[in-house]
């Protein structure tokens, strides 16, 4: 409770509701809301309570499953544990309530992988991998991870080298069957595993693409943690970007927060009491109805900036100004080879040559390159994306939505947004006042 109450109702996010309940907020909240711990990398979701077990099955007919880990490069066991298991462990949680009337999955459209073209609704099968590589089995995975981890014990190794070596098994685990990263890959055969042991539940599953702040609800420009492009806008404000990567025609598929919780509403609604053979899936972004591209992402954060500096802890403004964009991996390889690589091994040598005079800085300077360089590793593919998704199924969903009326309320359309204004006068001034802080 005490988690709850500081890490969710006392965010800022609650203030529209606080405002409009007054005094009698803290006894909605206690109506509406049974905080229950668990865990979903179990059965039972890790309730070992058998009354509120009962309980629980007893009265829930409605299931959301919102619980991932998404880095990506996560441990893999944890990964698997979380964004794969904890699928298979919601759904059967699922089964056994009495009432139940439609569960919600909510994945990521990245399942894709690098795939380009209109990337569609359709689910995955068991077993389907991106690259065609045969002897994806879920149960394997499963029994590489134990056996590794045995190993690793055995040979009494650290938990931070258990880490390492869980981290980069992910990774290897991913391109071995063509997905970039760890996150995507478990994520799609949380799926796959859905997909197979569905039975006669109604069961949607939502894909977003890269979900930015609210765009209009609870107020906009609400957003918790730095998220993927958001971290270039962070580093560009600061002055600690020398450089863009990326193709400045890609599309970067952008939706805010309260259209994708709107699209999981209007999707729960809408499936209510309505099994099917698999899942229905729906991609909710904006790359084909309304896509903006990589550059205007660099121009709306060069516009801002300059006319909004971030004040450093001096108390000084930081200039910001155009950055040297590199449109392809091999010029940026060739980039950090001559800017840092080449000063970095003269530095080695005059190091060794002075007695590790310059050891400390020396080290730092390596740690923070191979950083950079694992980072790119990981979001290259992202930066380079020539796909679209495709969005049928959502317009479908917001056709029915429309026709009962209720579109004003459950708004998820990405035609109507603005990026430029959005971008100006929401989203990057939500990053200053939310994430800066």
């Amino acid at each position: 409770m005490q988690r709850f109450n500081s890490e969710i109702i006392a965010k800022d996010l609650f203030r529209v509701v606080k405002e409009k309940c007054g005094p009698n907020f803290s006894s909605l909240i206690a109506q509406k809301v049974t905080v229950v711990p668990g865990d979903i990398t179990c059965e039972n979701l890790g309730v070992h309570d058998s009354n509120l077990l009962e309980e629980m099955w007893k009265e829930v007919d409605v299931v959301v499953n919102l619980a991932a880990t998404t880095n990506f490069d996560e441990r893999y066991d944890v990964s698997l544990g979380i964004n794969t298991m904890g699928a298979k462990h919601v759904l059967n949680f699922a089964k056994r309530c009495a009432r139940m009337k439609v569960l919600l999955h909510v994945s990521t459209a990245y399942v894709s992988g690098e795939k380009e073209g209109l990337i569609l609704e359709t689910p995955y099968r068991m077993g389907e991998t991106l690259n065609g590589t045969t002897g994806l089995d879920i149960d394997y995975e499963k029994k590489i991870i134990d056996e590794k981890l045995k190993e690793l014990r055995a040979e009494n190794a650290t938990e931070q080298d258990i880490k390492l070596v869980m981290k980069d098994l992910g990774i290897q685990r991913a391109r071995k069957f063509g997905w970039p990263n760890t996150y995507v890959f478990t994520k799609a055969m949380g799926e796959m595993l859905l997909g197979s042991l569905i039975g006669n539940i109604p069961l949607a599953i939502v894909r977003p693409t890269i979900v930015t702040s609210t765009y209009k609800e609870p107020f906009p420009g609400w957003v918790e943690g730095i998220r993927t492009i958001d971290s270039l806008a962070v580093g560009y404000a600061k002055g600690r970007l020398t450089c863009f990567l990326g193709d400045p025609n890609t599309i970067i598929d952008l939706i805010p927060a309260d259209m994708v919780v709107n699209a999981m509403m209007a999707a729960m609604l809408t499936h209510i009491n309505e099994p099917s053979e698999e899942p229905i899936i729906y991609q909710v972004g904006s790359s084909v109805s309304n896509p903006v591209l990589y550059s205007s992402l660099q121009e709306f954060g060069q516009r801002y900036f300059t006319k909004h500096p971030w004040v450093d802890k001096e108390g000084k403004p930081v200039k910001v100004g155009k950055i040297t964009v590199l449109r392809t991996m091999e010029s940026f390889h060739s980039y950090m080879a001559l800017r840092y690589l080449l000063p970095l091994k003269g530095l080695k040598i005059l190091n060794a040559a002075l007695c590790q005079y310059f050891g400390g800085l020396y080290h730092d300077l390596y740690r923070k390159i191979k950083y950079v360089m694992r980072m790119i590793d990981l979001y290259g593919p992202y930066l380079f994306f020539k796909g679209v998704y495709d969005d049928m199924n959502t317009e479908r969903l917001r056709q029915i939505i429309m026709e009962k009326g209720a579109e004003n309320v459950f708004y998820f359309d990405p035609k109507c947004i603005n990026w430029d204004d959005y971008f100006m006068n929401v989203h990057l001034p939500g990053i200053v006042k939310y994430v800066f802080k």
